[in-house]
């Protein structure tokens, strides 16, 4: 999308104007005037516009232009200011940014298996906005456009079916993502994975035939003496469950258990592509977790990369188990911060819905931190406990741990399985949160964002990346 700003009052023909009232909200008329087109959307009271209304709105303006087929559109914020009193971003130039990354999002799709239409697909090609083109404006236009587009690789990596996506087509998308960037990519391959002693990630891939991989990317943009953010993502390329398999009801979108992933591998990208000066690594635990002859049993006992040995009592609950060997995996770097981030449970989504991701961690500070900043990002956060009390669902009694608690029933899964990693992180000596995307793997009706993968959490994970002062946690 091509997002440029006019040299004076008069809109180009060809423009469809859209301009904003306090008509109802949703309302829409077409008038014209002048020969120019215009779109009056009805934005509701001003008085009940905020910061996120703002972000929907900002969605529906290209959602509105592609329902009307306009490819350019003319949209000016200036000329109504008494609409956005109640907006603030911290800059001008993060308002622009703001604007830039959801018109992005909103203007993609994943078509990827579709054929394209005889008329064009509906998009937009151009927005002209008629504000003022300062240079604070520019900047965060061009940065939001980049940010924007980080997202809509990650949705469009998310999106790509099990049959098309697997564990080694996971690695191979994160090379590609970083090619011609300061990254390096290394990716262990099963072999490697036994060998080094990764018994979970081995053991949840064990029933497939594609084998599982672990990805690591490397971007060195801060000093020498400054430990890394690590970024750790769940890439279960496909999840039927195991031999707990999925009803048939939970199993679809599956292959989007890998969002995760696809979240860390680009923003490990756009750490290097805005050449942030911080040094980052991102960890890709990849695998299928399918029903194969050689597939992990209920009940088998596999001994993870940290020594400690798993009884693995629900086959299903597997990401836990690909991320505890990752976490161990993060202590070689030495770490500043580790966080994770999984389309873990369907627990989160019981607790949150899908309007908020599960925050979970020790660390006070920290958890402030990411709250903070995923309301300024849109990514948002709720934060659930993680206390001692429920560390007695992760204890077995034939192995050091159990994955999953056979007596706790279905209540407090999200902290369960955080609680689990919990086992393996506090081993890190640095401040670490878990990130359950379940909520927000998938858009919502009321987003104005296509269906499929949201790319949730690269917006957030930039802001982290930038912000980050390990004197704070």
């Amino acid at each position: 999308m091509k997002i440029t700003f006019a040299k004076g009052a008069v809109i180009p023909k060809g423009y469809l104007h859209i301009r904003f009232t306090e008509d109802s909200k949703g309302t829409k008329r077409l008038v014209r005037e002048n020969g120019v087109e215009s779109l009056e959307l009805g934005i509701g009271k001003a008085k009940d516009m905020n910061n996120r209304k703002f972000t929907i709105l900002i969605r529906s303006i290209v959602q509105t232009a592609k329902q009307q087929k306009a490819k350019r559109i003319a949209v000016g914020f200036d000329s109504t200011p008494e609409l956005w009193k109640n907006i603030s971003f911290s800059s001008i130039e993060r308002g622009a940014q703001h604007f830039a990354e959801n018109v992005e999002m909103a203007n993609f799709e994943f078509r990827t298996f579709k054929t394209k239409p005889t008329e064009g697909w509906k998009e937009v090609e151009e927005i002209l906005l008629l504000d003022e083109a300062s240079k604070e404006m520019r900047a965060g236009i061009a940065r939001g456009q980049i940010v924007g587009q980080a997202v809509n690789d990650t949705r469009e990596l998310a999106n790509l079916p099990g049959g098309s996506m697997t564990p080694k087509g996971l690695a191979k998308a994160a090379k590609s993502a970083v090619a011609g960037l300061p990254v390096t990519v290394e990716t262990l391959n099963r072999a490697a994975l036994i060998k080094l002693g990764m018994g979970l990630l081995a053991g949840v891939g064990a029933g497939s035939t594609e084998e599982p991989t672990f990805t690591v990317m490397t971007y060195k943009g801060g000093p020498a003496t400054e430990k890394p953010i690590i970024l750790a993502g769940k890439g279960i390329t496909f999840d039927s469950g195991g031999l707990n398999i999925k009803p048939s009801s939970s199993i679809y979108e599956m292959h989007l258990d890998m969002s995760g992933g696809a979240a860390v591998i680009h923003s490990v990208a756009l750490a290097a592509r805005l050449k942030l000066k911080r040094n980052v690594i991102g960890l890709i635990p990849a695998a299928e977790n399918m029903l194969g002859n050689g597939a992990t049993r209920p009940g088998d006992i596999l001994k993870s990369l940290s020594g400690k040995s798993v009884e693995v009592t629900d086959t299903d609950a597997e990401g836990r188990l690909v991320l505890a060997d990752a976490l161990t995996y993060a202590k070689r770097f030495k770490p500043g911060v580790v966080v994770d981030i999984a389309t873990l449970t369907g627990a989160a989504v019981v607790a949150l819905g899908h309007h908020a991701n599960g925050l979970m961690t020790r660390n006070d500070a920290l958890a402030e931190q990411l709250l903070r900043l995923s309301e300024e990002t849109g990514d948002y956060l709720w934060r659930l406990p993680l206390w001692d009390e429920y560390e007695s669902v992760v204890k077995s009694e034939f192995a050091d741990l159990q994955n999953h608690s056979l007596s706790g029933g279905r209540y407090g899964g999200a902290t369960n399985g955080a609680i689990f990693l919990w086992q393996f992180a506090k081993d890190l000596g640095c401040p670490w949160a878990h990130i359950d995307i379940a909520p927000r793997m998938t858009t919502v009706a009321g987003e104005e964002l296509a269906k499929g993968a949201s790319g949730t959490s690269v917006r957030l994970l930039l802001s982290f990346m930038e912000s980050w002062d390990p004197r704070t946690t």
